[in-house]
């Protein structure tokens, strides 16, 4: 299986640059996996989604995304990330319990819901 180039940036920081041999992001028109020669596309990241990177040391990594786009050639994968956390670093029971209050407002469930979810595929 041939590689490619990914780049998982942030705002405030690039989480993670490598080699690998899948990604897949939850997109506004659905989840997609990428492979090696994939099709030329940009896609919108959905609020509060999930990034899983497949490198090619077979290390995954799994991080919660909030909002951003992804650029995709045959070769690279560039996902630029409004925010984004490695599901290690979550604190699930924060994101929970801003899941559970009734005052938290949208974006910052989307983000929790986003952390709940890279948290538990972590787990899975």
């Amino acid at each position: 299986m041939a590689d490619m180039s990914v780049d998982l940036v942030a705002i405030e920081r690039r989480l993670w640059s490598g080699q690998a041999s899948f990604v897949v992001a939850e997109t506004t028109e659905g989840q997609i996996g990428i492979l090696h020669g994939h099709e030329p596309l940009l896609g919108q990241l959905v609020e509060g989604g999930t990034v899983i990177i497949d490198s090619t040391e077979g290390e995954r990594i799994v991080a919660a995304v909030h909002g951003g786009f992804f650029s995709v050639t045959a070769s690279s994968v560039r996902i630029l990330a409004e925010s984004a956390e490695f599901a290690d670093d979550v604190d699930i029971d924060a994101a929970r319990a801003v899941l559970a209050d009734p005052n938290a407002s949208e974006q910052a469930q989307n983000v929790a819901r986003g952390q709940v979810r890279a948290a538990e595929a972590v787990r899975a």
